[in-house]
C-alpha cells in the first residue's frame, strides 16, 4: 500500500500544513501554535483548572506542563488557587494573554472562513461526517481491533 492510499497520510499531511501555517502566523506575534491553542482553551473569566486543560486539548501532561511553564515565564498566564477548593489550581489569562488570545482567535476564524469559502456545503458536510465517524471509531474500538490480521 502506498502512503497516498492511506487515510492517515492525508490527515497527517493536512495537519502538518495547518500547523506550519499557524506557527508562521503565531511567530509574528511572539507565540507558537501550542501557545495559541492553550490560550483559546482557557476560560477567559473563570480560568481553567490545570487538571482539565490537558484532556480538553488532548495534550499529554508532560508537554502541557512544559508549555504552561513557558507561557507563565512569558507573562501570558498565571496560576491562581481556587477560592472554593484550595487544592485546585486554575490557569488564568494575564492581560497580555487576553490580547494574544484575541490574535489567536482571529487567526483561527480567518483560516476557517478562508477554507469554508473554497469548499461547497456538500464538501464541508462530508468532511465533518467522515471526521466524526473516524473519531467515533477511535473512541469506540479497542486498539487491538485496528490491528487484527
Amino acid at each position: 500500500m502506498k502512503p497516498q492510499e492511506t487515510i492517515d497520510f492525508y490527515l497527517r499531511w493536512a495537519w502538518h500544513s495547518i500547523a506550519r501555517l499557524y506557527n508562521d502566523e503565531a511567530e509574528k506575534h511572539g507565540l507558537t501554535m501550542s501557545n495559541g491553542y492553550v490560550l483559546l482553551n482557557i476560560d477567559i473569566r473563570e480560568g481553567t483548572p490545570s487538571t482539565k486543560l490537558g484532556p480538553k486539548m488532548g495534550m499529554e501532561p508532560r508537554s502541557l506542563t512544559r508549555t504552561l511553564k513557558n507561557m507563565e515565564d512569558q507573562g501570558l498566564i498565571y496560576r491562581k488557587t481556587d477560592k472554593k477548593d484550595k487544592r485546585m489550581v486554575r490557569i488564568m489569562l494575564s492581560d497580555l494573554g487576553k490580547k494574544k488570545r484575541e490574535i489567536a482567535k482571529k487567526s483561527v476564524i480567518a483560516f476557517n472562513e478562508y477554507v469554508q469559502s473554497k469548499l461547497n456545503t456538500e464538501e464541508l458536510d462530508a468532511f465533518f461526517r467522515v471526521m466524526e465517524k473516524i473519531n467515533h471509531l477511535l473512541k469506540q474500538e479497542t486498539h487491538e481491533n485496528f490491528f487484527k490480521k
